[in-house]
């Protein structure tokens, strides 16, 4: 049960606004930007790694971005100095899943 169905229980009178449920929904989505991001990979100590870098919002969105992500492959990563770090090479689902949401991707390399 989440916080939402919670208060609801407590206060089953209270109505949502229009105005409250537009901000609750704003808070969910990452800033969109102009430039794409890149979607690199390494090989870092003999293992495949994709990285994802330039994002110019903020650390946060990105670390929510990051975590999706992760989830959703059902792989292992991190986010370090403003990059995704991702095991594994995924950029073609990378790619696609970042484009779903809205963003420009560039692949790089390979």
């Amino acid at each position: 049960m989440d916080l939402k169905d919670q208060l609801k229980q407590l206060f089953p009178d209270h109505e949502l606004s229009e105005a409250e449920e537009n901000a609750e929904y704003e808070e969910k989505q990452p800033w969109m930007q102009k430039e794409p991001l890149l979607c690199k990979y390494e090989r870092r100590k003999g293992s495949p790694t994709t990285i994802i870098e330039g994002y110019t919002g903020t650390a946060e969105d990105f670390k929510i971005l990051a975590k999706e992500l992760k989830t959703t492959l059902g792989v292992g990563g991190s986010f370090k100095k403003n990059q995704i770090i991702l095991q594994g090479d995924y950029r073609n689902e990378i790619m696609d899943l970042l484009k779903d949401r809205g963003f420009k991707v560039k692949r790089v390399g390979g």
